[in-house]
């Protein structure tokens, strides 16, 4: 296969701080990124843009040699040092010092048996050559330079004990650290909210300009961008299929793939108009529609529903166990409070909507209304208590999570059947072998994952399906227990733009098709815009605002709901 990189603008070509030639990575002789060249000047942001698969963090990688078990070809030259020609004892004197990374996901790039000051700190020693108290009190600064509050605190926790907006400052600083030239950033405000993706980038900027370092941008996202880069490449299939000027390109996309990307954005298609006077409880498994709603449905719709919404919250508060300083702490706890009198009801073939930044109690009211986490208030599912209810069991089943990150809720050592049929084991244990592979091969169409495509496909496992794949899987293992209610925690967030489009036409489908409802918890505002009925705005455990959907975000009163709306442009 040929190269089709096409030549970098003028401006990029004046005495690059990296070029690379003929770059070329194969496994077992499958060649996976094809003659790619690239230049990055001094003091320049370049970004390298493509969907999951299409070689970009195994071309960033490659340049450190972090590619294992591949063979790499071709010229990489850093300041006149060709680093494919370098020992892994040469290359490692360079690693953080001259070039550091910053990886997609901070939570399994990070140590969790050591604090992230000792982490920081290890790095300083290591590379700077300062003593233990020195290599401390370097880490605490430099936390508190990317913006993390009380720092010298931080620095003493644990990374599972930050959120992930600071889990992903700790990642900077740790790159930060020896004052690099270049730094490749992996992802770097993947699954973050709007307003932590304007934060970090303005960071990388701030310590860019500041140290006068290069950037190389990994990322699938198109608005970053076109928020933080100057120049940017677009990789298909391990080939630069398009590169120029941002502004250029986004604006006029040459190559289809390019334009396809550019095109990647979730569109509206829910059933709007409906009769809320009607339920849609599924009652077996005729064909069945409502000529007034036009919602098709696997069954026909009940006559007397035995229950007005599918979920109800009524003044839904969770609080948390606090350790108290001084003697006090001896004799009782504090309280935090991570959600506050809310209250909320998500009726059948609806979308509500959770929405706000990291922090502001969406995921903890995901975990209560799935019974997860205790909470006060009432609680009711199709019309019962939750918790309480007889038989809970059977109505666990009717409600169903799919988590932000299926690569880490999948289990890698299970198989598709295993994985997607393990619900049956607890809720229908009496099936046979037969009917339990018929279900979960009927529950893997609906997501679009066939055997026609997928030759031996129950006996796969998670690492061999792409990450919009892995979703469909998650949602397979979700749908199989045919469910009333989703709780989709940030579903579509650690997926590219093309895969994000995707997973939201498949959950628009199967809410027509099968009535289901979701309780949409994201803190992108494409997808509320494309899904959701009804949206809640959460700041700090609390619902700032709320409403219709189109009524919020075209008209939002709360400046907090406007702050998250700019920052999404």
């Amino acid at each position: 296969m040929t190269t089709q990189n096409l030549p970098l603008d003028s401006s990029l070509k004046d005495t690059p701080l990296l070029s690379t030639s003929e770059l070329t990575i194969s496994f077992n002789e499958r060649c996976v990124v094809h003659g790619v060249n690239i230049q990055i000047p001094r003091g320049s942001r370049v970004a390298l843009v493509g969907e999951s698969g299409s070689g970009k963090t195994l071309t960033a990688l490659s340049l450190l040699g972090l590619v294992r078990g591949a063979k790499v070809s071709g010229k990489c030259d850093f300041e006149g040092r060709d680093l494919f020609k370098l020992s892994e004892t040469e290359l490692r004197g360079i690693r953080g010092s001259e070039i550091a990374m910053i990886f997609q996901e901070p939570m399994t790039a990070l140590n969790p048996l050591f604090t992230v000051g000792d982490q920081i700190a290890e790095v300083l020693q290591l590379k700077m050559g300062m003593t233990q108290k020195a290599a401390w009190d370097k880490a605490v600064e430099l936390m508190d330079e990317t913006g993390i509050a009380q720092a010298g605190v931080r620095a003493q926790s644990y990374p599972h004990q930050l959120s992930g907006g600071q889990r992903q400052r700790v990642m900077i600083a740790m790159a930060l650290a020896c004052r690099p030239k270049l730094l490749l950033a992996d992802e770097p405000t993947t699954a973050l909210d709007a307003s932590l993706r304007l934060q970090i980038l303005e960071l990388l900027e701030r310590f860019q300009t500041e140290f006068g370092m290069a950037i190389l941008l990994i990322t699938h996202d198109l608005n970053l961008v076109k928020s933080f880069a100057t120049h940017v490449m677009v990789m298909e299939q391990g080939l630069v299929v398009e590169e120029g000027l941002v502004a250029d390109v986004m604006r006029f996309p040459k190559h289809p793939y390019t334009r396809k990307l550019v095109d990647s954005v979730p569109l509206r298609d829910v059933v709007e108009a409906f009769d809320e006077s009607l339920s849609y409880e599924l009652t077996g498994n005729a064909e069945g529609s409502n000529s007034k709603t036009g919602l098709k449905s696997e069954a026909p719709l009940s006559v007397k529903p035995d229950f007005d919404y599918v979920i109800e919250a009524k003044s839904l508060s969770v609080h948390y166990p606090v350790p108290i300083d001084g003697f006090r702490g001896w004799f009782r706890r504090g309280k935090f409070t991570a959600v506050k009198d809310v209250s909320f009801a998500l009726r059948a073939a609806q979308t509500l909507g959770v929405v706000g930044e990291s922090g502001s109690g969406k995921s903890t009211l995901g975990l209560a209304s799935l019974g997860l986490l205790e909470s006060q208030g009432e609680l009711r599912v199709m019309g019962k208590v939750w918790g309480r209810a007889k038989h809970m069991r059977a109505l666990r089943a009717k409600v169903q999570v799919v988590f932000q990150d299926p690569f880490s809720s999948l289990s890698p050592r299970m198989t598709v059947i295993e994985l997607v049929g393990e619900g049956l084991d607890v809720h229908a244990p009496h099936l046979s072998t037969e009917e339990r592979q018929r279900r979960v091969l009927s529950a893997l169409s609906d997501v679009g994952l066939t055997q026609k495509e997928f030759s031996n496909i129950l006996d796969r496992f998670p690492h061999e399906f792409s990450g919009g794949q892995r979703q469909r899987l998650a949602i397979a293992r979700a749908l199989i227990l045919e469910p009333k209610l989703l709780v989709l925690d940030e579903p579509t967030s650690a997926l590219d733009v093309t895969s994000q489009k995707q997973v939201v036409q498949l959950l628009q489908g199967l809410q027509r098709n099968k009535g289901l409802s979701y309780l949409l918890i994201t803190h992108d505002m494409a997808v509320i815009r494309a899904m959701a009925h009804q949206v809640l705005v959460m700041k700090d455990g609390v619902v700032v605002e709320s409403g219709r959907v189109e009524q919020v975000l075209s008209s939002p009163q709360n400046s907090y709901t406007q702050m998250l709306l700019e920052a999404s442009k």
